[in-house]
């Protein structure tokens, strides 16, 4: 049994959330102290576990046996070599900072908080369970469950039309996505024979190209929607319409690093050559336009949680782009080091407008270097993390995705480096406007230090923040086996990145100066509104994809459904009937002059066939 002990990591938070579901649904303390304490022994089980702690190898069940010779049967098992348990200390690292984060963050709010930490809870089972997969199958499992539990948290207050709606649009948008994934996994399983991770490796030489690449990129959707890329992007900033730490646990940290983890974890089982030439300038490009786009969009954004989303997606696209340059290594390194600083500024961003009135809007802030000192301390570890300031983690995994791409395709270095740039504009000019000059609103000029349960996780993420990208920590917990960390190192790729960092920063201190202004100067012309309204491709998908196309065909379906299915077919059939019923009735009406005529056609009917009979012989 003691073997069996790593399927606590899957079965704790489910059973934690059934029983805060149907026993403390009325006992929100109790129910967020269950699901912290989850969480923290979760974590534990992990650090002892990578410490050397191990139970030996957990059983594999058999779930769906062979139906047809030939074809291996799905079983449920899990996978814990060092990808997938280093990949778990992110996962329940930042979803036990997460948790704790919570108990502060959503004190007083009169929204059924047992549900709330039951859907934590249930997210940790999801998540857990992709990481941990043995198999394709199981993997897509715990995707869907991940939507699932991320529809909860996001329409977690669902009173609000706005937060209902970007829970649909976040379940139907990976719906896309999954779709591909799904054609993904059954082709997988005719070409591979097998969807076990463990037994996919050598298979791919023996497999025609064309047949990887179609492998691959069906996959690779599945990544595309849960990892927000283009054109599957939409669905993210607005998913920031959940509580703050949701925002952390799920759009920052854990579920949109899924489809990067994922597709890492298929280089590492089928092999690089499983991946194509054409199947990688696909995943390559698309990373690379989703960074572009991102940060373009994040630029004229004012919702402090909505620059930090888009920056997000940014990164993501950093991420996929390494993916497509086959640098697993790298992706992996800058996923580690983005979960930490990212989470610190999600969180950091929710302390903000907590005590700010729950105000999200960076022009109506200011000032808060004074009121809020130790949290603006910890949102700029995390902000010098995410531009790359050397010493600061992110410096070192960015550097390395751009060492890659340098060495493998220029074009995307270049992307990089002015991605980069952006980056650096944005986030200097969040936080210009947010933490200097006078205070613009009530809630800043009142705003007070966060509460200790908020103030710890952002100091323990802030040291992350830092240190994570060193050797000495990222050789044995960035999730990748056999991963060196980078260090400086003089070249092109530093030099761009310094320009990249200076060009970002005096641009933002040059149009916003030390946020004395009380509206952004950029604002007003056609490129800043392109820009606000997401270069209107949201427009194009309410208008065009949703309104025009899925209008259009729904039009039609109701027009078939009318004159076809209901018209012809229902209504039709039933006026047919009606009509030859009471025809019978004519012969079935009590009439006996009726019957006397039914009668006689009858016998002329028996005569004439009688006498064909005769002639005939």
């Amino acid at each position: 049994m003691i073997q069996n002990l790593p399927w606590l990591f899957l079965l704790l938070p489910l059973a934690i959330a059934a029983i805060n579901w149907l026993c403390f649904s009325k006992c929100p303390r109790t129910a967020a102290t269950f699901s912290t304490l989850s969480a923290i022994a979760t974590f534990v089980m992990c650090v002892a576990y990578l410490m050397g702690w191990q139970t030996g190898t957990p059983d594999t069940y058999t779930w769906m046996p062979t139906i047809l010779e030939g074809m291996p049967s799905l079983s449920v098992g899990l996978l814990m070599d060092p990808l997938a348990m280093r990949m778990m200390l992110v996962v329940t690292g930042i979803g036990m900072l997460v948790h704790i984060f919570s108990i502060g963050y959503m004190k007083g709010d009169d929204s059924n908080l047992s549900r709330y930490f039951a859907g934590l809870s249930i997210f940790m089972f999801s998540m857990t369970m992709i990481v941990l997969a043995d198999n394709l199958a199981m993997t897509f499992i715990g995707w869907e469950m991940v939507g699932f539990s991320s529809y909860l948290l996001i329409g977690h207050w669902f009173h609000k039309d706005s937060a209902a709606d970007a829970a649909k649009k976040a379940f139907i948008t990976n719906r896309v996505g999954d779709f591909g994934f799904l054609i993904g996994i059954l082709l997988t399983l005719a070409v591979f024979g097998t969807l076990s991770f463990g037994e996919m490796g050598g298979k791919a030489a023996a497999i025609a190209p064309a047949v990887l690449t179609a492998t691959v990129i069906a996959l690779f959707c599945g990544a595309v929607g849960k990892s927000a890329q283009f054109p599957l992007h939409v669905w993210l900033p607005d998913a920031m319409e959940g509580p703050t730490p949701v925002s952390a646990l799920i759009h920052a940290a854990t579920m949109v690093a899924a489809g990067v983890y994922m597709m890492v974890r298929l280089q590492v089982s089928m092999g690089e050559a499983a991946f194509t030439d054409t199947a990688c300038t696909v995943i390559a490009t698309v990373g690379a336009i989703t960074a572009v786009l991102a940060a373009l969009m994040a630029v004229q954004q004012d919702d402090i949680k909505r620059v930090l989303a888009y920056s997000t997606l940014s990164q993501l696209g950093y991420m996929i782009m390494a993916v497509g340059l086959l640098a697993g290594e790298a992706a992996m390194y800058h996923l580690y080091t983005h979960a930490w600083f990212k989470a610190l500024l999600f969180l950091g961003a929710g302390a903000i407008i907590v005590r700010c009135h729950h105000e999200q809007d960076i022009w109506k802030m200011g000032g808060l270097s004074k009121r809020m000192p130790l949290t603006v301390i910890c949102f700029l570890m995390g902000t010098a993390a995410l531009i790359a300031i050397p010493g600061f983690s992110g410096f070192f995994s960015k550097e390395a995705i751009l060492d890659a791409a340098l060495a493998k395709n220029p074009t995307f270095f270049w992307v990089g480096a002015g991605v980069a740039a952006l980056t650096t504009f944005y986030m200097a000019r969040l936080c210009l406007v947010a933490f200097w000059g006078p205070a613009r609103a009530h809630g800043a000029a009142e705003a007070k230090e966060a509460g200790p349960t908020m103030l710890l996780p952002l100091l323990i993420l802030a040291v992350m923040a830092i240190i994570s990208g060193y050797g000495f920590v990222a050789e044995s917990l960035v999730p990748y086996e056999g991963f060196h960390a980078h260090g400086f190192a003089l070249g092109l790729p530093f030099y761009v990145s310094m320009g990249s960092l200076v060009v970002g920063l005096l641009l933002a201190y040059v149009i916003y100066g030390f946020g004395k202004r009380t509206q952004d100067p950029l604002a007003g012309n056609a490129l800043s509104t392109a820009l606000r309204k997401r270069l209107y491709i949201d427009d194009i998908y309410d208008k065009w994809i949703i309104g025009g196309i899925q209008g259009t065909l729904a039009r039609a379906i109701e027009l078939t459904d009318n004159a076809g299915v209901r018209g012809i077919g229902t209504l039709g059939t039933a006026w047919l009937i009606g009509k030859f019923g009471k025809l019978l009735t004519w012969f079935q009406g009590g009439v006996l002059r009726r019957y006397a005529v039914v009668a006689a056609l009858g016998a002329l009917i028996f005569l004439f066939l009688i006498a064909t009979t005769t002639f005939t012989h």
